[in-house]
């Protein structure tokens, strides 16, 4: 493992491509009329635990994985490389979740933006409520946020809730004890307009919120649509390529 701690072309690379993203969202914010921050998550499945760490020495607090096991692996051995830097970030599960390994999700994962039945609500509630139990003789644990995945055009198939069962879904999570409804995650449709497809999306989190207000979040947007996302009124962009490059070839 290299030590990201020194300048090295790398993180010269990654400080370019984080800043350029980050004027992206500052434009957007500012086109769209919006003076309040949006998260960035960055996306780093498949990319070493090196760029992690290089991010998290540039200021990044929130990184996005989708691969279970591998995100578990980072995420234990940077508690045991930096544990001080570690503390610092925040690690979303991003992925569609197959319900048998929702439980091990809550035992690193810090968020959850993809929460599209009531079986991985449980698992993650069963998980999270054995990592408190871990954890109890050191400091409380608070609720696991999470988000639930819309499926805007009722193809489940590509992961998310269809929307005539998002509220039965969303009642169900705000009762778990070890889970708190954060808000409204969705990828948009590979047809049509991500424009037009945030703006629906953009008016069933409203929906959302109304019934339960905490569920404040809508994480929207990736690389090529950021803009279209936050004129859409997103809390939250998931960017990968534009600020890491091409994923490398496992």
């Amino acid at each position: 493992m290299t030590d990201p701690r020194t300048t090295d072309p790398r993180t010269e690379e990654l400080a370019e491509r984080l800043h350029a993203t980050r004027e992206r969202l500052d434009a957007a914010r500012a086109a769209a009329g919006r003076t309040e921050e949006v998260d960035l998550v960055v996306v780093t499945k498949f990319h070493p635990l090196d760029d992690v760490i290089r991010l998290a020495r540039l200021g990044v607090r929130d990184v996005g994985e989708n691969r279970v096991q591998e995100a578990a692996a980072k995420a234990a051995e940077f508690e045991t490389t930096d544990a001080g830097l570690a503390a610092t970030l925040r690690w979303n599960m991003i992925g569609t979740i197959q319900s048998n390994k929702a439980a091990s999700i809550a035992r690193w994962a810090d968020r959850v933006h993809s929460v599209h039945s009531v079986k991985v609500a449980n698992g993650l509630d069963r998980g999270r409520a054995r990592r408190a139990e871990e954890t109890a003789s050191t400091r409380e644990l608070a609720p696991l946020p999470v988000l639930l995945q819309l499926s805007l055009d009722g193809d489940t198939s590509r992961g998310g809730v269809a929307r005539e069962n998002l509220h039965a879904l969303a009642d169900h999570v705000a009762e778990l004890e070890h889970l708190t409804l954060a808000g409204l995650m969705v990828v948009p449709p590979l047809e049509g307009d991500p424009a037009v497809h945030f703006a629906d999306a953009a008016e069933v989190a409203a929906g959302l919120r109304a019934a339960h207000p905490g569920a404040t979040e809508f994480s929207a947007g990736m690389s090529g649509d950021i803009e279209d996302a936050i004129a859409a009124g997103s809390t939250c962009v998931r960017v990968g390529t534009a600020i890491l490059g091409p994923r490398p070839v496992i």
